[in-house]
């Protein structure tokens, strides 16, 4: 029987392996207010700790090269779909066995858990931090759920279904010029509500830039007509155009 690791995730952000993996745990609020994304803003933050930066592109050079199965806020993506880095996340058991294969030497506690003692006892304590994480976890999965089925419905609420892209493309008619400015509109004040916040400063949405909200609609719609990086990027642009001219 094996203890059970308060520091382990169903899946990690790079950086949250990183600082697991080089036993920083302590410092990991500390750590997370950084632009860890930006490998010389976190090297010249923590000179101290060279294991943090070098671990985390470590991940990311795995994840680059196909070594690493990787996905976007929990859900795993095909190989080679892009992701933001920030978004950018691991899962418990595909690490595990890819620090096993490249790193085998290596065992970290959050990872690769100790054994109990012969008889299998665990007290209390014990017993309720773990019952304690694993009703966190099951809360981190369902906010996950929560906030892409709200980007869905969100999606459809700006006119992307599919039954009216079918029966646009069906009747091969053109969008008028005032069809057209409505849904620029449409589309350019969604992307400002999705990076907005409120009047307290909660965000909006969990995405925190327009790059961010073109790779979640390319992973999760990238075989819809017109959803392709290259297309959303024009028409964001041209949505944030026809909004500054009110």
């Amino acid at each position: 029987m094996f203890a059970f690791n308060r520091h382990s995730k169903i899946f990690y952000r790079p950086i949250e392996v990183a600082l697991r993996w080089c036993h920083l745990t302590e410092y990991e609020a500390q750590i997370l207010k950084v632009e860890w994304s930006d490998p010389a803003i976190l090297r010249k933050a923590f000179p101290q700790w060279p294991c943090l930066h070098a671990n985390t592109e470590r991940i990311i050079d795995a994840v680059q090269h196909g070594e690493l199965t990787y996905g976007c806020l929990g859900v795993t993506v095909s190989r080679g779909t892009p992701v933001d880095i920030t978004q950018l996340t691991v899962r418990h058991t595909d690490l595990r066995m890819w620090i096993s294969r490249y790193y085998p030497e290596q065992k970290p506690p959050f990872l690769f858990a100790r054994q109990l003692n012969q008889s299998g006892d665990i007290n209390i304590g014990t017993y309720l931090a773990l019952q304690a994480d694993r009703e966190a976890l099951q809360l981190q999965v369902k906010n996950i759920e929560t906030a892409y089925q709200k980007l869905i419905s969100e999606l459809e609420a700006i006119g992307l279904e599919k039954e009216n892209i079918r029966l646009l493309l069906k009747s091969n008619s053109k969008v008028s010029d005032r069809s057209e400015t409505v849904y620029l509109h449409i589309i350019g004040a969604m992307i400002s509500l999705f990076l907005d916040h409120s009047p307290s400063g909660k965000p909006h949405s969990v995405f925190r830039s327009q790059a961010a909200i073109v790779d979640a609609l390319t992973a999760y719609h990238k075989n819809l007509p017109g959803i392709s990086k290259r297309t959303l990027d024009e028409k964001f642009a041209a949505a944030k155009r026809s909004l500054s001219k009110r």
